[in-house]
């Protein structure tokens, strides 16, 4: 079993507070397994097994539980003594009011609480509201590159492997598939129990083709500039008319499903953030090679995806630069620390070299600047690092 410490790492600080700890997420990311995890270093700690209540809501075992007043009862009925009990409740999500138990149980017992989910239901505002300032929260994505490396024991540098990545994701369990027609198979049934449980189910979107047809759109245009009127356009041509309202309302839910990630524009120069002209970029690009209209998914757009979804699993919080002479594709910050971002293919002329490297020129601090690509040659000028995207991927930081 892979462990997976960069979120472990993270988590640790908290295991013995009362803070509820909420891990959210595509579905099969792999929360369940660190939520296991910490289980196991819980005991290892000297925590004793009886000190420990794991509830995970997709076993039948454990169906009559989402009444919360029943799952308030349970969980009560176990707690013995004033030692601290360790309490992990996997997708909570099926639990209505779920809040009011975590929370009484916090404030009138000696309890720590872990909590997994895949919609974002976990951080709604009703649920910062109920339990404001009494949580803290931790995103969880699918398998890393690095993490791909470390699962599978291939040789990173290889790029039939980066190609394998990009195409198929980093769903943990895809990767005990062999054969494309497993792993599509695999993928779609991931792809249908979000749509019927996290969409249809959880937020009341009944229109499946509709969600399909936004989802189809926004894949093939990952990375580019989101206009609403254009995807109205497009679904127009799909004999499809549907109002602004409507459209937002079921971007809303891809976003809430952790299907795809809304990534703001950032004023470089006014130090704003920007609420139009904002990009979508896939949680896992599995997704993505299941759904493409086209043979193959645009290669440029994916690597700038893999960026950006590796940036967001190392902690950096990523905005679109906006610059007075164009866009920078990503605006990082972590620690109070700025950096600069751009992605391409390959650095494969003296044209392409100027447009990357030239996106910084209208940028006159001192922040650090990279181009990241697949090039091996080492094409660092004038303060800008270029970055081989397979050792950045292999690194632990930036």
């Amino acid at each position: 079993m892979l462990k997976r410490e960069t979120y472990l790492s993270r988590i640790r600080g908290f295991y013995h507070t009362n803070l509820i700890k909420i891990l959210v997420g595509i579905r099969r990311c792999g929360k369940s397994v660190i939520l296991k995890q910490i289980e196991e270093e819980i005991k290892k700690s000297g925590v004793k097994k009886d000190h420990i209540i794991f509830i995970s809501f997709e076993y039948i075992e454990f169906e009559d539980l989402t009444d919360y007043k029943k799952l308030n009862n349970y969980i009560k009925e176990k707690i013995k003594d004033d030692n601290m009990y360790y309490i992990f409740l996997d997708e909570i999500q099926y639990v209505d009011h779920f809040e009011k138990v975590v929370n009484s149980l916090r404030a009138s017992l000696n309890v720590s609480i872990f909590m997994t989910g895949s919609n974002s239901k976990l951080l709604s505002k009703e649920l910062s509201t109920v339990l404001s300032g009494r949580y803290v929260s931790f995103n969880i994505y699918p398998l890393s590159y690095k993490e791909y490396i470390e699962y599978t024991k291939k040789d990173a540098k290889n790029l039939d492997n980066f190609f394998d990545y990009m195409k198929w994701g980093g769903l943990p369990n895809r990767l005990t598939f062999e054969s494309e027609i497993n792993i599509k198979d695999y993928l779609n049934s991931v792809f249908d129990s979000i749509i019927l449980r996290d969409v249809i189910e959880r937020l009341g979107l009944k229109d499946t083709n509709l969600f399909h047809l936004i989802l189809q759109y926004l894949i093939d245009t990952v990375g580019r500039e989101f206009s609403a009127k254009n995807i109205l356009n497009y679904l127009k041509n799909e004999k499809r008319e549907v109002s602004t309202e409507t459209l937002y309302s079921y971007l809303d839910a891809l976003c809430k499903a952790f299907i795809v990630k809304k990534v703001y524009r950032y004023d470089v120069h006014g130090k704003t953030i920007l609420k139009t002209l904002n990009k979508y970029y896939l949680t896992d690009l599995g997704i993505a090679q299941i759904k493409t209209n086209n043979f193959e998914i645009n290669k440029p757009f994916a690597i700038e995806n893999i960026v950006l979804n590796d940036l967001l699993i190392k902690g950096y919080n990523v905005q679109i630069g906006k610059t007075k002479n164009g866009e920078i594709d990503f605006v990082v910050e972590k620690d109070n620390e700025i950096k600069y971002i751009q992605v391409t293919y390959y650095l494969e002329n003296d044209s392409v070299i100027e447009r990357e490297f030239g996106a910084f020129l209208s940028i006159k601090d001192n922040y650090p600047k990279y181009v990241i690509s697949l090039d091996k040659q080492d094409f660092s000028r004038k303060g800008i690092k270029h970055l081989n995207i397979i050792d950045f991927l292999m690194s632990n930081e930036l």
